[in-house]
C-alpha cells in the first residue's frame, strides 16, 4: 500500500501549506522553550532538532504515519530474522552482527549467533597474530602495512571507520585501494615494502571485476618483487564466501574468513569485512563499537517515537523530501577524522532507498530517497555553504560534532564548536535588509552604498538543521552514531513502503561494462546508441596506441 493512501499524509499535506509561509525566526519568538522541548538523547548522542521547520502538530502527524505504515511491525521483521529483503528472499540481520546477549535468532531454522561469534572469534585471532607479529611474511619478517582491496561497503565502511578512530590505532598501517583506475592501486604500492605488506581482499562473490582486478595486479607485484608463487598465501587473506575462487587465486582456505547472505554490503562492516578495523585497532576495541551500535539498536526497538533518534531523524527527513520539496540533505560532521563518513552514508542512504517502486513491484506515487552529500563542515564553510546560506535552494543540514577525541588539541576545541553552532544559527535566522542596514550604517558607509550593498548581504535564514552532539569519539559512540544512520534509513524506507535492503540499479551498469570490456579488447560485442558506439571508437584508439 502507498503511505499516501493514509489520512496521516493527507493531513501532513495540508500542514506543510502553513509550514511554506512559517519563518523559523518566527517560530522561535512564538515559542522559545521549543529548544528545550525539540530535543532528544541516546548513547552519549545528543540531537537538537528545534531547528527544523515542524513543531508538535507536524511531528504528531509524522508519528502517526509511521504508526498507520506499520513501522513498529516491520522493526521487528526485520530484527528477528524473518526474510524481509523480499526481492532476494533473504533475511535481514546486520543488528545480529553486534547482538550482546544470548537471545536466539533463528533462520531457516538455525540460531546465527554462534556462527556469528566463531567467525568473529577467528577474524579476532588472526588479527592479533598479525598486531603481535606472530604472523610473518614469505621471508619471516612481520607485517607493516595491511592494504584492503575491495569496492562499495567492502571498502566504504572500514575505511570510514579506520580514518574516524585512527588517533586510536595501534596496529599495523591501513591503506585502502578501491578504484580501478591502475593509479590508485600503483601509488598505493610504491610506498610500500613487498615483504611486510599483507592484503585483503574482500568480495563476497570473489569475482567483483574492480576488485579482482586489483588483487590480481597486486598479486602480480608481490610475487615478483619476492621471486615464489608460494608467497601469495603468506600475504593475502579473502573476506570471502566463494572458497574455491579464494583457494585458485592462491589464498589458504584458513586465510578466508566468511560472512552471510543476509548480510548487505554497505551493512557489512560489523562481519569480517571489519576485518581491517580489527587489523588496526584490536579485538577489544571492535567489541566496543559494537557494543555501541548493539545499544542503539536497542534503543531504536524499545524508545517511545518522540524520544527516538533515528525515527525523529527519519521522519523529519519524510517531512521534508515529501511535504516540503527539500531534496537534497547535507551531511557536515566538524570532526576531520569523521571526513569519510559522508561518503559511508550516501552508499547506505541511496543504494538503499534510491527505488521507484513498493515492495510490492507497484510504482511509487511519491518521492523517495534524498540527494545525500556532504564534507568536513568546517571545510564547507569556506565553499558550498555560500548556496546554503544564499542559494535559491533549500537544503536541510545534520551538523554533527564530537566534543572529545583523542589526540586534539584543546585549545582549538571552543573555535571548532563556535564555527558548528555559528552556522546552524545563522542558517536558521539569517540577516534581514534592516539588520543589513544596521550594520553598515556602524560602520561608517554611506546611504546610497548601503542601499546598493543591502540585497547582497541579506540572508533570507528559514534554512532548517539537525545538530547531533556527541560527547566522545570512542570506537563505542562511534558504533552507536553508525547505527542512528542505518535505522534512520530504515525509518524512511518502511514509511515509503520500499525495499531498502537490493541494489539492483546496480546491477545494469555492471552488464554493460563488461560487453563494453570485451569490445575495448577487440572482441564481439552489442551494439549501442551512437553517442557510446563513438565512444568506444575513441577510447579504442587511444588505448591501442598505449
Amino acid at each position: 500500500m502507498s503511505p499516501t493512501q493514509h489520512a496521516s499524509w493527507q493531513r501532513l499535506r495540508a500542514l506543510a501549506e502553513s509550514w511554506r509561509k512559517l519563518h523559523l525566526r518566527q517560530v522561535f519568538e512564538r515559542d522559545p522553550d521549543r529548544a528545550t522541548r525539540m530535543t532528544a538523547s541516546a548513547v552519549g548522542i545528543h540531537l537538537d532538532y528545534a531547528k527544523n521547520s515542524l513543531d508538535q502538530e507536524v511531528l504528531d502527524a509524522l508519528i502517526e504515519l509511521a504508526k498507520d505504515c506499520d513501522l513498529a511491525g516491520q522493526r521487528e521483521a526485520m530484527f528477528t530474522g524473518q526474510r524481509y529483503n523480499l526481492t532476494e528472499n533473504r533475511a535481514v540481520l546486520h543488528t545480529a552482527l553486534r547482538q550482546q546477549t544470548d537471545a536466539p535468532i533463528v533462520v531457516d531454522g538455525d540460531n546465527v549467533l554462534p556462527h556469528v561469534r566463531a567467525e568473529r572469534t577467528r577474524c579476532y585471532a588472526f588479527a592479533e597474530s598479525v598486531r603481535t607479529g606472530h604472523w610473518r611474511g614469505h621471508s619471516g619478517q612481520t607485517i607493516t602495512d595491511v592494504v584492503n582491496i575491495g569496492i562499495g561497503g567492502s571498502d566504504l565502511g572500514p575505511l570510514m571507520v579506520c580514518e574516524a578512530l585512527a588517533p586510536l590505532a595501534d596496529g599495523p598501517r591501513l591503506h585502502f585501494v578501491s578504484n580501478v583506475d591502475g593509479t590508485h592501486l600503483s601509488q598505493t604500492l610504491k610506498r610500500l615494502d613487498p615483504a611486510r605488506t599483507l592484503f585483503v581482499v574482500a568480495s563476497k562473490t570473489f569475482t567483483t571485476i574492480e576488485t579482482l582486478s586489483n588483487a590480481r595486479s597486486a598479486r602480480a607485484w608481490l610475487v615478483e618483487a619476492l621471486g615464489s608463487e608460494s608467497a601469495v598465501a603468506r600475504h593475502f587473506v579473502a573476506v570471502s564466501t566463494a572458497r574455491e575462487k579464494v583457494t585458485a587465486f592462491g589464498i589458504d582456505a584458513h586465510s578466508m574468513f566468511g560472512f552471510w547472505d543476509w548480510v548487505g554490503g554497505r551493512y557489512s562492516l560489523w562481519s569480517a569485512i571489519g576485518l581491517p578495523i580489527m587489523l588496526a585497532l584490536g579485538g577489544a576495541r571492535f567489541d566496543e563499537l559494537l557494543a555501541g551500535a548493539a545499544e542503539m539498536d536497542e534503543h531504536f526497538r524499545a524508545a517511545p517515537a518522540e524520544r527516538n533518534l533515528p525515527v525523529l531523524l527519519g521522519l523529519i527527513g519524510v517531512w521534508y523530501v515529501n511535504f516540503l520539496g527539500h531534496s537534497s540533505h547535507l551531511l557536515a560532521p566538524y570532526n576531520n577524522t569523521l571526513r569519510r563518513l559522508p561518503a559511508w552514508l550516501q552508499q547506505l542512504d541511496m543504494e538503499s532507498n534510491g527505488k521507484t517502486v513498493h515492495r510490492d513491484g507497484s510504482p511509487v506515487d511519491h518521492a523517495t530517497g534524498p540527494i545525500v552529500w556532504g564534507e568536513p563542515g568546517i571545510n564547507g564553510q569556506h565553499a558550498y555553504f555560500q548556496l546554503l546560506h544564499q542559494g535559491s535552494q533549500i537544503v536541510p543540514v545534520d551538523f554533527i560534532l564530537a566534543l572529545s577525541q583523542r589526540g586534539q588539541l584543546d585549545s582549538h576545541l571552543p573555535t571548532l564548536v563556535a564555527n558548528c553552532l555559528a552556522q546552524s544559527a545563522a542558517m536558521m535566522r539569517g540577516k534581514t535588509a534592516e539588520e543589513v542596514r544596521t550594520e553598515l550604517t556602524a560602520r561608517g558607509m554611506s546611504a546610497g552604498d548601503i542601499e546598493t550593498a543591502i540585497p547582497h548581504r541579506v540572508f533570507p535564514g528559514n534554512r532548517p538543521s539537525n545538530t547531533l552532539l556527541i560527547d566522545a569519539l570512542s570506537p563505542h559512540r562511534l558504533g552507536a552514531l553508525l547505527a542512528l544512520y542505518e535505522h534512520k534509513v530504515f525509518v524512511q524506507a518502511a514509511v515509503w513502503n520500499i525495499n531498502a535492503f537490493d541494489q539492483w540499479g546496480v546491477e545494469l551498469g555492471k552488464q554493460l561494462a563488461s560487453d563494453i570490456e570485451n569490445r575495448l579488447k577487440g572482441n564481439e560485442g552489442k551494439q549501442y546508441d551512437a553517442s557510446t558506439e563513438a565512444l568506444i571508437a575513441l577510447a579504442a584508439a587511444q588505448i591501442e596506441r598505449h
